[in-house]
This record gives structure tokens, C-alpha cells and sequence, in this order.
């Protein structure tokens, strides 16, 4: 089976709820129904609804009846170190050679051995709200305090897979770098956040207006 067609099925299902043929709390029709209307395997269909859900157009239980989901709320990123407050899973923990920006970042050679992990981070729907990847070499430590530069950047298809996102779309992209008290680097991360999903606000320091 074609990994497209499952992703065009998603896209024309997208298509209909924009055009009305579904409302927001409108339950869809069972996938073994939908799966007859579009010519295929209701396992193909199964991985159209999985879609759906994880991009937040669907709502609903795996393998039960889903319905349209109402627009999703927009998360304010405020506390760029902090935590992150809902369940996650981490999908990558191979280690990396330094590339000449990773090593400028953590001020070590160009092609040394990194740690890495990558972390998907899920909303409390369980749909894809961030990616975290973080490198460090040697021990991870405790830091002191972090720098943090806000771009954008296009998503690759790693990226775009677990976001539920086309390859190409333009991310919010939080370079953070976590340092110790004489202010030398320990690690540093890209945090990766979709724009339909995200506002960034920018606070000022504890103390000042």
C-alpha cells in the first residue's frame, strides 16, 4: 500500500469538512463505509482517520467513531525552558557528530560524538504539539540559566511526519542553549512548533515592566 494514498484520502476528507460536508461535533461515517466510497482497504482508511486525528481534524478514540473537531485552541509559549506539562515520547536517542553549527553552539570540534534525544510532545489530546531535539556531549548537567533565539524553518520529512504537517511548511523554530554558571554551554536545542498551533510571547525579565 502506498503511504500517498492514505495522505490524499486524508487531504480530500479535509477538503469536505472545509467545504461544510462535515460541521465541527458532526460525527464522520464508519471507515468501512468511507472505505467502499473511496475504493480501498478499511486498514487504509484506518490510517487516514489516524491522521486526521493526530493534525487535530478528527476527534475520537482510535478504531471508534470519531467527529470533526472544533478549531483547537492556540498554546502561548511563554517559558521557553520550561518543562513540558503533558505526556511525550521520545523518538530518537541516536548519537550525532557535531555539525558545524551544533558545534559552534556547544563549543566543541566540528564532528565529535553528541548525545542526542528527540522528544514529541503531545497536547493533552494526545496530538503532536511540539519536537525537541537536544544535543550535549559527555554527562548531562544540571544548568544555570539558557540563551534562546526565536526563527523559522522549514520542515524536513521527519519533522513533518510526526507534526502531521507537509514537508515545506514554515515552523516556529526556538533555538535554546542551557549553560552553566560561568555561562559555558552544556546543551542545546532546536524546539520545533507549528504556527497554527502556536502563539510565542516574549515576557520580560522577573523584575522588570
Amino acid at each position: 500500500m502506498s503511504a500517498a494514498r492514505y495522505r490524499r484520502i486524508a487531504a480530500d476528507i479535509r477538503a469536505r469538512i472545509d467545504r461544510g460536508d462535515w460541521r465541527p461535533g458532526e460525527p464522520l461515517p464508519s471507515r468501512r463505509r468511507l472505505a467502499a466510497e473511496y475504493d480501498v482497504h478499511h486498514e487504509t482508511m484506518n490510517l487516514a482517520y489516524t491522521l486526521l486525528r493526530r493534525i487535530g481534524v478528527l476527534e475520537g478514540e482510535e478504531r471508534k467513531q470519531v467527529t470533526v473537531a472544533h478549531p483547537p485552541a492556540m498554546r502561548t509559549l511563554t517559558d521557553i525552558d520550561a518543562e513540558w506539562p503533558f505526556s511525550s515520547e521520545t523518538t530518537d536517542t541516536r548519537p550525532q557528530p557535531a555539525t558545524e553549527e551544533l558545534a559552534a553552539r556547544l563549543g566543541v570540534r566540528i564532528g565529535v560524538r553528541l548525545q542526542h534525544e528527540t522528544v514529541e510532545c503531545l497536547d493533552p489530546g494526545g496530538r503532536s504539539a511540539m519536537l525537541t531535539s537536544t544535543w550535549w556531549h559527555g554527562q548531562r548537567r544540571a544548568h544555570a540559566s539558557f540563551t534562546a533565539e526565536l526563527g523559522t524553518v522549514r520542515l524536513g520529512d521527519e519533522q513533518a511526519h510526526a507534526l502531521g504537517l507537509l514537508v515545506d511548511t514554515v515552523a516556529y523554530r526556538v533555538v535554546r542553549t542551557r549553560v552553566d554558571a560561568e555561562g559555558r554551554p552544556l546543551e542545546t536545542s532546536d524546539l520545533i512548533l507549528p504556527v497554527d498551533r502556536w502563539m510565542i510571547r516574549l515576557c520580560p525579565p522577573q523584575g522588570q515592566a
